[in-house]
């Protein structure tokens, strides 16, 4: 049809929603180390943890985890399999998980750390990276692609 303006109601949609877009990296969150700092937990409840600064680098301890606590789900299992023998004999939960990570500007994570796994024993490197809110914890041995990631949540 000559003259038609169909497509103006279409127009105007489209033009609201390119206006409601963000211009761009001026306009995005800056991320920064402290973005970390604070309590996170997997989504099925296994585990918890609390991330906090050191000494300019971050640390994270054990609040809570299905995995650490005996059968009674009252008493926490003690760190037996640490392969430091004086060490055998604590609690896994209050242990520190995470260590050493330290905040990468150019790179925007926190990189450089030693993860903890109290139900092996064994100690794995590690960095953490933030992706739309999401905590994602990786250990691995040698190198990174070699490893695991685990996604947290911002706890409530």
């Amino acid at each position: 049809m000559p003259g038609s303006r169909w497509w103006l109601p279409w127009a105007a949609i489209l033009a609201g929603l390119l206006v409601g877009l963000p211009a761009g990296p001026a306009s995005a969150q800056t991320p920064s180390a402290q973005d970390i700092v604070g309590v996170w937990a997997e989504d099925d409840g296994q585990l918890k943890f609390e991330v906090y600064e050191v000494d300019e680098t971050y640390e994270a301890r054990i609040i809570h985890s299905a995995r650490v606590m005996e059968a009674d789900g009252r008493t926490s299992r003690a760190n037996t399999l640490n392969p430091d023998p004086a060490l055998r004999g604590r609690n896994l939960r209050g242990t520190v998980i995470l260590s050493g990570l330290r905040w990468d500007q150019e790179g925007r994570r926190r990189e450089g750390g030693s993860l903890y796994d109290g139900s092996s024993g064994r100690t794995y490197s590690a960095y953490v990276s933030l992706v739309n809110r999401h905590m994602e914890l990786r250990g691995y041995l040698g190198i990174p692609l070699l490893g695991q990631t685990i996604i947290l949540r911002r706890a409530r």
